[in-house]
């Protein structure tokens, strides 16, 4: 018996290791009645064990092998897993037989860093604000942002969705007609840092995020995407937890 109870699994933890949701999520799905075990509606707390079938509305669902890839997404590619408009998706350029999803983001026409897993519950810490994993840009504006404008960026700028936290905010070059920014915020308001820019008078010509936390880009020719390595996953789910 003892061996037996050591195999199970909590069923949050078994949908999120499934791709279906972060455990909070699935904790709201077990609360609505729409997980089964073996055909019986499953409990707050339930354990899953091996060879047990578990469904969410009626469709099993398995655990996955945890995936986690680094893409370097080129502009004109949505985040999604599909587009009614036709245009390209992330999704193409993937060759992995797990599902992943995009953590958080990035507009058609940004570029950069994107991170993708089936991993919910690191997908969920690392997207959630109170967590303040860091995500790094590389922004080139419109115009020479002067030292009254960094310093609104820095220290947070009125949208319409509210005040944004504080950046960390570095002027790397003069350019013809603009500048090259580097931004880092600790949120993930919609087309955030775009709309900072133009809030203080700068709009964004072009964009790139070349950090997420501890992962960056390095040498990821454009896109393609990669496995994480052992410490970069170690690393990020050090950030996701405060450490």
């Amino acid at each position: 018996m003892a061996d037996s109870a050591a195999n199970t699994i909590r069923l949050n933890k078994f949908l999120a290791q499934s791709g279906v949701a972060s455990r909070r999520g699935a904790d709201a799905l077990i609360a609505e009645g729409r997980v089964t075990i073996n055909g019986s509606v499953a409990q707050a707390g339930s354990q899953v064990a091996p060879g047990a079938v578990v469904a969410v509305d009626g469709t099993p669902v398995s655990a996955e092998r945890l995936t986690y890839m680094v893409l370097n997404k080129p502009v004109g590619y949505v985040t999604t897993l599909s587009d009614p408009e036709g245009r390209p998706t992330v999704i193409d350029l993937l060759d992995v037989l797990e599902r992943v999803v995009p953590v958080g983001r990035l507009d058609a026409m940004t570029s950069g860093l994107l991170l993708l897993t089936n991993d919910g519950d690191l997908a969920y810490k690392l997207s959630h604000p109170k967590h303040g994993v860091p995500k790094t840009y590389r922004a080139i504006v419109r115009g020479l942002p002067g030292s009254a404008a960094l310093r609104k960026l820095t220290q947070g700028v009125h949208l319409d969705d509210g005040r944004t936290r504080p950046a960390e905010v570095t002027m790397i070059a003069a350019r013809s007609g603009g500048a090259e920014l580097e931004i880092t915020i600790k949120e993930g308001k919609n087309r955030q840092v775009r709309r900072m820019c133009a809030a203080v008078g700068y709009p964004v010509m072009e964009l790139e995020r070349i950090a997420y936390g501890p992962l960056t880009l390095g040498r990821l020719g454009v896109g393609t995407c990669r496995a994480l390595k052992p410490h970069e996953l170690e690393a990020l789910q050090a950030a996701a937890s405060g450490g």
